[in-house]
């Protein structure tokens, strides 16, 4: 890739899913991750948080620290009894040019959010605060969504969900997923001509030794 900005740009294109296929199906965070809207997109530099459940001190010092591009991911340890953002905090992080928001535990706010249309990811919804004792952690390894998230890995984040890619493999990761968009692409034009699906895939012969070992009846 030319620069870093183009390799962000081309991951974001090739979306979630294509990135998660292309890597050899990793990086995937558990799928209660989702956006607040379908419509939300993201791609950045993680910005790690790790903070204490019902506390968001360590979250207020992450966007703080953060800077224009990154995507705060924050390790809320899967609590979703309170919701430790807002609509306060997202106005302030895209005020500083912070590109979205990870999180594994609750959001509140969930309406201003969409409007402002800050990206926001996260496992639920919450409209009971929380307290700002636990300063946590910052900029270092966490675990969000069950995927370690290093500070500096990639995410790329749409309505199907959320990937890391270790900031390692940015580039393989753009390769081998214009290599899979290729593929898929003539698997479309094939279907049009009228080719079976199980053909492409080549799964006719697995497909066939199933029937053939499958009981009468059941």
């Amino acid at each position: 890739m030319d620069s870093e900005a183009d390799a962000l740009r081309r991951l974001k294109e090739l979306g979630a899913a294509t990135v998660y296929e292309a890597l050899g199906r990793v990086g995937a965070m558990d799928h209660a991750i989702k956006p607040l809207d379908p419509g939300f997109s993201v791609v950045g530099r993680a910005f790690t948080v790790d903070s204490a459940p019902g506390d968001n001190l360590a979250v207020h010092y992450g966007a703080h620290l953060a800077g224009e591009g990154d995507v705060l991911v924050v390790d809320a340890k899967e609590f979703t009894a309170a919701g430790p953002w807002g609509d306060v905090l997202s106005e302030y992080a895209q005020k500083k040019g912070i590109a979205g928001l990870v999180i594994d535990g609750a959001v509140r706010d969930s309406r201003a959010i969409v409007g402002l249309g800050f990206p926001v990811f996260c496992r639920d919804v919450c409209i009971k605060g929380t307290d700002k004792v636990n300063l946590g952690r910052v900029g270092e390894p966490i675990v969000c969504g069950g995927v370690t998230v290093r500070p500096g890995d990639v995410i790329v984040g749409d309505a199907d969900g959320v990937t890391v890619v270790p900031q390692e493999l940015v580039d393989e990761a753009c390769a081998a997923g214009a290599r899979r968009e290729q593929a898929e692409a003539g698997y479309r034009t094939a279907i049009a001509g009228g080719a079976s699906l199980i053909d492409l895939i080549k799964v006719r012969d697995t497909l066939d030794a199933a029937l053939a070992a499958r009981k009468p009846g059941s």
